[in-house]
């Protein structure tokens, strides 16, 4: 982070000083100058930091949206911006917000994530994080769906990150978060307009150009606008191994999402050839969220049906999904992320190519075959 923000940090926003500083510490919400929250381990807890009134907070969010290059006064009561460091700064000034100014930080991970760090962390298993990364070797078009905060950017990350090295990977994003290490990795960032209306630079006007930069893959950090279909057309259209994450959640609502995002452009294109380039196009849907005890775990791994069916919805068989088998005492999720009987319908392509990853991995537990017996609507 730069000397100047820095020193703007120490003397605007010192009451969330500590706080962006703690490691720990990955979110800070403030509601108000007498109200400040944060995020540490998934949960929220209230602080006892205030700022001294609305006038000091406001002088922080507007000396925030100086330094980088926006504006935040009574004509533009928002502010959507990314900080020196990356971290992610979405505010709200008062009429709009009626208890006072609004703040989210949304603090940038300095740290590379990878499959292991999340098997540590209980997000994900052995064997799942194996079966997505031959998915990804084999250029299975992927998207990643949760709501917020639920970790689809680590996600992202991780599964980026495994693209191999001899193909060219294009990223483009909104606000740049994606820190996908490989060997040649080309990174878009949309513009906002300026204070005159104009230089907007769109991510779907980026997708658009990516295509004409010979990309091997494509990555769209955040899929949310008419981009969609341009994203979907470069799936259908040898660009295989392309993902893109969705607010949802379910995988099947994630397909939905995808569905309207692609009629947002006023597109002439049938909602039933739509569909069928959806269902074409993206193989997996991964689910990921983050639980009521505040871990965040990928609770479905599904597969598509490359064909609606004759009432035009689409076909979805779960390959992987997350079991809760109860809690202990101190509230905390018991459960596992298991195979519940689907092989998938690309197998052959995991023998030809010679992966370690014999068909009894899609095998449910026993536990699991037990508990249909007793309940078969747990399928």
């Amino acid at each position: 982070m730069s000397s100047v923000f820095e020193d703007s940090l120490n003397t605007f926003l010192y009451p969330l000083k500590d706080f962006l500083e703690d490691p720990t510490v990955t979110e800070v919400l403030v509601n108000g100058p007498q109200e400040v929250f944060i995020e540490r381990k998934g949960l929220l807890e209230r602080t006892n930091a205030t700022f001294k009134d609305e006038q000091a907070l406001q002088a922080a969010v507007r000396n925030i949206a100086q330094f980088v290059g926006r504006r935040i006064d009574e004509e533009h009561l928002t502010l959507d911006a990314r900080l020196p460091d990356g971290s992610r700064i979405h505010a709200v000034l008062p009429p709009c917000s009626r208890k006072g100014t609004s703040l989210s930080i949304r603090k940038f991970d300095k740290s590379t994530p990878t499959f292991v760090d999340l098997i540590n962390r209980g997000s994900i298993t052995k064997d799942a994080a194996r079966f997505l990364d031959i998915c990804v070797y084999l250029a299975k078009n992927i998207i990643i769906s949760g709501g917020t905060g639920s970790g689809k950017t680590t996600l992202l990350n991780v599964m980026g990150s495994r693209v191999p090295g001899t193909q060219r990977l294009l990223i483009i994003e909104d606000a740049s978060e994606l820190k996908i290490k490989t060997d040649h990795v080309i990174n878009f960032e949309s513009k906002h307009a300026d204070e005159m209306g104009k230089g907007e630079v769109t991510i779907r006007e980026l997708l658009r150009s990516a295509l004409r930069l010979r990309p091997d893959r494509i990555v769209v950090g955040e899929v949310r606008g008419a981009e969609a279909l341009d994203l979907i057309t470069a799936m259908n259209t040898g660009h295989g191994g392309s993902m893109g994450t969705v607010h949802a959640n379910t995988p099947y609502d994630g397909l939905i999402r995808l569905e309207t995002l692609a009629l947002m452009g006023g597109t002439q294109v049938p909602i039933a050839a739509i569909r069928r380039q959806i269902s074409s196009a993206v193989h997996l849907v991964v689910q990921i969220k983050r639980l009521s005890d505040g871990t965040r775990k990928v609770t479905h791994i599904t597969e598509i049906n490359p064909e609606v069916d004759e009432q035009g919805k689409y076909q979805t068989q779960d390959i992987y999904r997350f079991i809760q088998r109860g809690r202990t005492q101190d509230g905390k999720v018991v459960g596992e992320l298991i195979p519940v009987g689907h092989t998938p319908s690309f197998y052959d392509e995991i023998e030809v190519n010679q992966l370690p990853f014999p068909k009894e991995k899609f095998t449910p537990p026993q536990w699991y075959l037990e508990l249909l017996k007793k309940h078969p609507h747990a399928a």
